[in-house]
């Protein structure tokens, strides 16, 4: 029985993941298609930040509503929203002729990774029992980056399809139409999902959050968790601003904005929207650069599998305590490397030293500690918050990314390493951050996190 009940559990979990197959797929597809599309459209450096970032406008919108969404028409409705979402978006992108069309469909896809960039860990979270929970959310992050090495591998075998007139023309358009068979697939095993009991529960739907309960725990287990949670959300309020004025939980709420404001600001999506560009600067061709970049997704992927593995045993702290250094030690060199124009043999390795420190650490733990760290009566919205100032930051950073780059001034006094060692400053403060601030939440269950901050 237990058997069915953790193969159960891994389905809904690599279902719901599917999300973050989308969020990495849509983030990423840009890289491969950025220079062909801003030359098709001639776009300037502010314009071409626009291109990336415009869908990053999209994932702030789509943050906002998601704690409306999901708390009104439960978890699994609004992942089917995203779904729908997903697929206008890779028609849309595919087929426009003006930019400012472009950017609208770019937009609405951003809504979508918003929304699901809370609801899919959130839900994750709300299913799984303590001693799996960090492994199971932890699919999220594997989920994003599978995303992301496949649209890197798809990019680059359409890139092959055709000639460079061909690829201005047609080939960046059929990079963002690919994206509409993983929307497609999200969208079908969405149905075959239960709601989330927590949810069932915070509704009075109790019969039906107690049905879920026994398909994913022993009958004896359920009843436990189900008088646990009835304790922790204090049925009938349902309004979460009042409770946030507690102190305790303002805590929680300053460490999850903290989170996820320092996981942008390690520098991870310039590297990974702007990784082509970068090795064409240091002299690869395109065919080569979209390779490198191709590779940078391998480790990414290779290492967020060792963080799924080692986060319920080491814990949270320790692989961010590993990532914060290994990622702030990584971009200094690159910085220095380009900086006194060495080779680009050079910046390739570094890179994906830096990519494996983020992926065990940074990438995958913040969406664990984000989806655990905040009680059930304030999750939704508390987590709604700080997703919506990650994609703040991520916005701010993906739009004048480029500026930092091309800017004359600290051309002249770093030669272009400005960016790598301002994130590396970045990731040695994220190491103090956590070391201060930042609870261990490992085997500790979600109906316990308002005890947790008691001792903070």
């Amino acid at each position: 029985m237990k058997t069915t009940h953790n193969a159960y559990l891994l389905f809904i979990a690599l279902s719901a993941a599917l999300g973050g197959l989308l969020f990495g797929y849509d983030t990423a597809v840009i890289s491969g298609a950025i220079g062909n599309l801003s030359k098709y459209f001639d776009l300037n450096a502010i314009e071409t930040g626009w291109a990336i970032s415009s869908a990053l406008l999209g994932c702030l919108i789509g943050a906002l509503f998601s704690d409306y969404l999901s708390s009104k028409f439960g978890r699994k409705a609004t992942m089917f929203i995203t779904a729908l979402l997903f697929i206008l978006n890779s028609i849309g992108t595919a087929y426009p002729e003006t930019f400012t069309l472009f950017v609208i469909f770019r937009i609405i896809g951003g809504i979508g990774v918003g929304i699901a960039s809370m609801v899919v860990p959130m839900y994750i979270a709300e299913i799984a029992p303590p001693k799996r929970r960090g492994a199971l959310v932890g699919n999220y992050q594997l989920a994003i980056v599978i995303g992301i090495v496949v649209v890197y591998f798809v990019n680059y075998f359409i890139a092959l399809q055709g000639d460079a007139t061909w690829n201005l023309n047609t080939g960046w358009r059929w990079m963002f139409g690919s994206e509409i068979i993983p929307s497609i697939l999200f969208l079908i095993f969405i149905f075959l999902i239960p709601e989330s009991p927590r949810w069932l529960i915070q509704e009075n739907k109790i019969t039906k959050a107690i049905q879920v309960l026994e398909k994913l725990n022993s009958k004896e287990e359920a009843n436990a968790i189900q008088n646990e949670i009835i304790a922790s959300l204090e049925i009938g309020s349902k309004n979460q601003w009042k409770y946030l004025v507690q102190s305790k939980l303002k805590k929680a709420l300053f460490v999850g904005i903290g989170l996820s404001i320092l996981q942008q600001l390690t520098g991870i999506n310039a590297i990974l929207y702007y990784a082509p560009e970068i090795f064409k600067n240091l002299g690869s061709s395109t065919d080569t650069s979209l390779l490198e970049t191709s590779t940078l997704g391998v480790v990414n992927l290779i290492a967020t599998l060792f963080a799924i593995r080692l986060v319920d045993k080491m814990g949270r702290k320790p692989l961010l305590y590993i990532g914060s250094i290994g990622m702030a030690i990584s971009l200094a060199v690159v910085g220095i490397a380009i900086h006194f124009n060495a080779s680009g043999n050079w910046v390739l390795p570094f890179l994906l030293l830096f990519m494996a420190s983020f992926s065990i650490s940074w990438g995958p733990i913040v969406w664990v500690l984000l989806s655990e760290i905040f009680p059930n009566k304030i999750r939704s919205l508390a987590l709604a918050i700080s997703v919506f100032i990650q994609w703040g930051a991520n916005f701010a950073v993906t739009q004048f990314f480029p500026s930092l780059v091309e800017n004359q001034w600290l051309n002249a006094h770093f030669n272009g390493a400005f960016p790598f060692y301002l994130f590396s400053v970045i990731c040695f403060a994220s190491f103090v951050f956590v070391n201060k601030l930042v609870p261990e939440t490992k085997n500790i269950s979600l109906e316990q996190m308002d005890t947790l901050w008691d001792q903070k």
